[in-house]
């Protein structure tokens, strides 16, 4: 059991620190106008403000890299947490399984890390693309559970933070539905909150009609 702790937890800081890394605000500086995106549109350093600060390659990689981190801390971690504490049996650390806590606790610190990235003074961006990613890398039925009802909602709408706020309020429903049990589902909960959180300035601006819909500008919007 110590073994796991450990495991679990060096995992989880190191999922951390990796899913901090603003991907989005080191692409946009690459770019050919060397944008800070956090001074330009929402000031979000996500795919959407990129894709409108920057443009649609940008906010491409941007997504890819994202998203790519949280598969690859989730994989990564729940590889090593069984090698550590179950003989590199993986299928121990399943988040339906008794022992699954130490992977949803994963999933929760790589959003977490993104939301308050400790290479940006704990600020981030809003969690979506690395959660979407995580989901695929820990068990990929959340995955495609959360693009699913991220597309029913923003495709219709193009509010691509409606989407967003209705795929993160779902997520605790998607991992009960799959048999993750209360204890397990805990993190995916309170990420669910810090989520749709981080989404308060669009909730205020949808209520009130002011939501942008997503565009995508060639050469980006200054």
């Amino acid at each position: 059991m110590t073994s796991l702790v450990v495991a679990t937890l060096g995992c989880c800081i190191a999922s951390f620190l990796v899913c901090g890394i603003p991907f989005g605000l080191l692409i946009a500086r690459g770019s050919e106008g060397h944008v800070d995106v956090r001074k330009v549109g929402s000031g979000n350093i996500g795919m959407t403000n990129v894709a409108r600060s920057v443009g649609a390659r940008a906010a491409l990689l941007t997504f890819l890299c994202d998203a790519g981190k949280g598969v690859l801390c989730t994989i990564v971690a729940r590889l090593v947490i069984a090698a550590v504490a179950f003989g590199g049996d993986a299928s121990m650390v399943a988040p339906f399984t008794p022992f699954g806590l130490a992977s949803t606790l994963v999933y929760a610190s790589c959003v977490l890390g993104h939301v308050f990235s400790p290479y940006l003074h704990f600020h981030g961006g809003k969690g979506i693309s690395v959660g979407f990613g995580a989901g695929l890398g820990m068990y990929w039925p959340v995955g495609v559970g959360l693009l699913v009802v991220f597309l029913l909602f923003a495709v219709p709408s193009r509010y691509v933070s409606l989407g967003s706020i209705c795929a993160a309020a779902s997520l605790p429903v998607i991992c009960l539905a799959l048999g993750f049990g209360p204890l397990n589902t805990l993190p995916m909960a309170i990420v669910a909150v810090v989520v749709i959180w981080s989404h308060r300035q669009n909730i205020r601006k949808l209520a009130r009609h002011e939501e942008r819909q997503f565009t995508v500008r060639k050469g980006g919007e200054r």
